[in-house]
């Protein structure tokens, strides 16, 4: 299932203006509490997908039936463009438990690139509602990769994957590669991917803008 939250106006689409904008993007602060910020969005909307049950809690006058989450999701994401997006996700699943891939794109000489996992860190994932993220989805690889590498780690009842851009090619690629029981949730979907695998018109290179160039 594929959800697009930026096809209806909200604050959500002002932070991705700013996102976007390359000179608002100069104030690497900003860049990452907009990040943020959309993280919180997605962990509210995501919240609605979650199972929940009626407790009855005292207040000074009485007691009320009120509802609160069955269980606490997992919290993943991919370093390091993602911990910011993460970090508005746990804002929110303040008791969730939480797992990091460490991802990148290796260039070769001849022009070639493959994405290689270095680290992963993540609790037991079986029969539990996993939420991974990652700001930009360009040809969906090292997301697909990524969930193949959380497998080692159990299998979640029910994925929800969390971008902020993808390319049309890469939310394709993602469906095709992803089982039945995966939410892709995602603000909105850029045309463009170039040669070198960049979103156009995208917003550049969500690690670099939030945390400075690697090199």
């Amino acid at each position: 299932m594929l959800i697009e939250l930026g096809k209806e106006n909200s604050l959500l689409n002002q932070f991705m203006t700013e996102l976007r904008d390359k000179e608002i993007q100069k104030d690497a602060m900003r860049f990452r509490r907009n990040l943020e910020r959309i993280g919180e969005i997605f962990a509210y909307e995501i919240s609605k997908k979650l199972p929940w049950k009626t407790i009855e809690t005292t207040t000074p006058l009485g007691i009320a039936k009120t509802q609160v989450l069955t269980e606490q999701p997992v919290l993943g994401t991919i370093l390091r463009a993602g911990l910011p997006l993460h970090q508005g996700m746990l804002n929110y699943f303040d008791k969730a438990e939480n797992a990091f891939i460490g991802a990148h794109r290796k260039e070769h000489k001849d022009g070639t690139m493959e994405v290689v996992l270095e680290y992963t860190g993540s609790p037991d994932l079986n029969g539990k509602n996993l939420i991974l993220c990652d700001p930009m989805l360009a040809t969906g690889q090292s997301l697909v990769l990524t969930y193949k590498q959380l497998l080692h780690r159990g299998r979640p009842k029910h994925t929800h994957i969390v971008n902020v851009i993808g390319s049309r090619e890469g939310v394709d690629y993602a469906k095709k590669h992803l089982p039945d029981n995966t939410t892709l949730w995602i603000v909105a979907i850029d045309e463009e991917l170039t040669s070198n695998s960049y979103i156009v018109p995208g917003l550049g290179d969500a690690g670099d803008l939030a945390f400075g160039i690697k090199l």
